[in-house]
């Protein structure tokens, strides 16, 4: 017998719907393995299901530091540091940059966007860090949206990547959507993906490294990281687009090793940030210095 069909006889969960997201969770395994729904259940197998707790109805206050870069009453822009997730979501309902802007700002953040990501125009992944701008009213939402929308704010970020690049500066242009295999990845795709451009250039060169400064002319989820993993530069400390970091490890100069090895995440920081103010238009524009684990 298939494992969701086992799993919906015994009415564990409601619906075949909610099986199913159980299996892509990975939530499901069988003698200790994870299986797809198809998988064909053998006499004396142990099915293992793991059913995450309910989704709370809405974020609470949480008394997290941040590093505040500027703010005023429309807007707040954040040095986001890494290993912060931006917004509440499956398996980080809590200890998020929403539940830290809640506190500051006393629950006073607008209502678009949604209980889970009040003021959110943009995002970063959890384990990048640098600049972030999160809107305090409905006005500032919609007036700044539509600038990241246009390709008006701009985005330049400061990237470490394996390997030595042939020139000094190139654009990347492929299109990206879901991994065909592996939905929690992102990757190149001849179809179905969306246009994604980003401008690099070489900030300096160091053995089996490059140090690049990278222009998003669109912001595709993981651009960046899949975009250099194309290119055959993934970035150094990416645990899910560089399936061969310690082979590269090996290669590097004994005092580059020692600090590479102990990044534990990809290096990658928003450096820079500028955009038109939603209330007065008057340019604005930010640089976070690389934090410690960067320099």
């Amino acid at each position: 017998m298939r494992c969701d069909l086992f799993l919906l006889d015994r009415n564990v969960l409601d619906t075949r719907s909610q099986i199913k997201r159980r299996f892509t969770e990975g939530d499901v395994r069988v003698n200790g393995k994870r299986v797809k729904a198809g998988h064909l259940l053998r006499e004396g197998d142990l099915v293992v299901l793991t059913i995450p707790p309910p989704q709370p109805s809405r974020p609470e206050p949480e008394a997290i530091p941040l590093s505040i870069v500027y703010e005023d009453s429309c807007l707040v822009v954040i040095d986001k540091p890494a290993g912060l997730v931006v917004h509440p979501a499956a398996g980080h309902w809590q200890g998020t940059l929403v539940n830290a802007l809640l506190h500051h700002f006393r629950g006073e953040l607008p209502v678009i966007g949604g209980a889970f990501r009040p003021g959110i125009v943009h995002r970063l992944d959890k384990d990048t860090s640098g600049l972030l701008v999160v809107a305090r009213n409905d006005a500032a939402h919609h007036h700044l949206a539509a600038q990241f929308k246009s390709r008006r704010a701009g985005r330049t970020y400061l990237a470490f990547a394996w390997g030595d690049f042939p020139t000094d500066s190139g654009v990347i242009e492929a299109a990206i959507g879901r991994h065909p295999i592996d939905r929690k990845r992102m990757a190149v795709r001849r179809e179905g993906g969306k246009r994604a451009v980003t401008h690099w250039e070489v900030v300096a060169r160091y053995p089996g490294i490059t140090k690049l400064s990278l222009k998003l002319e669109t912001g595709r989820t993981h651009q960046i990281r899949v975009h250099l993993a194309h290119l055959g530069h993934p970035l150094v400390g990416d645990p899910i687009y560089d399936r061969s970091a310690h082979r590269k490890l090996e290669t590097l100069p004994p005092p580059l090793r020692t600090v590479v090895s102990r990044l534990g995440r990809q290096a990658l920081h928003a450096w820079r940030l500028s955009f038109l103010h939603p209330e007065t238009e008057r340019e604005m524009d930010f640089t976070a210095p690389l934090p410690p684990d960067l320099v």
